[in-house]
């Protein structure tokens, strides 16, 4: 009798593991180029920002990037790395935010200035979209350079994004813009103070609550000197907790419109990951489970993820871009900056 030889075993079961391994590394060497440019854009800022005193890593690496989009032409195989880092990597660098953030210490400024940020924060918002309505800007645009210049600079814009999907020429305008209008504000807001005659903890105040990152915020807090600084970042850092229900808000927002078939496009989540992730960091940071030195390199960690997604955001940058654009964002951007800082003031005068 013959036996019939077994059957070949199928090839497609130990092959999957093969298939996945491969399109995982064809991923990683599509990513490589583009993050290596990052990485080398992370490098150089955050030595830069260590050769130069009170100057930020973060925006140092936005303006190599556009330096480097407009000196010389970059080829396609850095698109997808850079990419990556513009939008994976900075929502990783918004989590690692959250553990910066001590609820006990925003609540320790008291009910009157917690009430002034969620003031700056709303009605700065609110106040930006009705101008740039007024001026004939898209609804996604002026809803990044609201909650750009309202929350926290760069990192807001970049989150927003993440929610509304805006073109990216929109987006790298509004990150343009926060770097300008925010580093003028760097001499502008101690010299003002001054003028005013407000003492360091009235100006350090006014400078958290007005500027739109928060290492600008720390040089100006830094040149105030004595308590400045410290109520500087703590009333920034407050500014940054808003985040979470802005980006729920806009998350709700966008989805009842793209359900009544007014916006084309994947509807988000009520709360996008990241912001849970965000909100989950300041929840174990406040609770003292993390200790300080996971805290301090966490820090670490999150400024190199978001040096490298502001490097991309400028990549993304081009001179040319700012003829097209034309003058209303800078006008919108103009008018966001002054109102923030107007409520802001009027708020440290309020609260003494």
């Amino acid at each position: 009798m013959t036996r019939t030889a077994p059957a070949p075993a199928s090839p497609s079961a130990p092959q999957a593991p093969r298939s996945t391994t491969a399109r995982v590394r064809a991923r990683l060497a599509d990513l490589a180029p583009g993050l290596g440019l990052a990485a080398a854009g992370v490098a150089a800022s955050m030595t830069a920002a260590l050769l130069l005193p009170g100057t930020s890593a973060l925006l140092i690496a936005i303006v190599l990037g556009v330096l480097l989009r407009n000196a010389v032409p970059l080829s396609p195989r850095f698109e997808a790395g850079l990419a990556f880092a513009a939008k994976p990597l900075l929502r990783l660098g918004v989590v690692l935010l959250g553990l910066q953030l001590v609820l006990g210490d925003i609540l320790d400024l008291g009910v009157g200035v917690i009430l002034v940020v969620v003031a700056i924060v709303v009605i700065g918002i609110t106040s930006t979209l009705l101008i740039g309505r007024l001026l004939g800007i898209s609804a996604t645009q002026r809803l990044l350079i609201a909650c750009g210049f309202s929350i926290c600079g760069a990192a807001a814009v970049a989150a927003v994004d993440g929610v509304i999907e805006a073109e990216e020429e929109e987006v790298v305008t509004a990150v343009a813009l926060v770097v300008i209008f925010g580093t003028l504000m760097i001499p502008l807001i101690p010299l003002a103070a001054s003028l005013l005659g407000l003492d360091a903890q009235q100006a350090g105040m006014w400078a958290g609550g007005s500027i739109h990152e928060v290492a600008q915020v720390v040089a100006v807090g830094g040149a105030i000197g004595g308590a400045g600084l410290a109520v500087a970042v703590v009333v920034k850092l407050a500014r940054v907790l808003m985040l979470a229900p802005v980006l729920a808000v806009v998350s709700v927002q966008r989805r009842r419109s793209l359900a009544a078939g007014a916006t084309p496009g994947k509807r988000p989540p009520i709360i996008p990951l990241f912001v849970v992730g965000f909100i989950a960091m300041v929840v174990v940071r406040s609770l003292g489970w993390v200790p300080d030195d996971v805290v301090a390199g966490a820090g670490h960690a999150q400024t190199v993820l978001l040096a490298a997604a502001m490097f991309a955001l400028g990549t993304g940058v081009r001179f040319s871009m700012f003829r097209r654009v034309g003058v209303r964002p800078f006008a919108l951007a103009g008018a966001s900056t002054l109102i923030v800082t107007g409520v802001a003031l009027a708020g440290v005068v309020a609260v003494g």
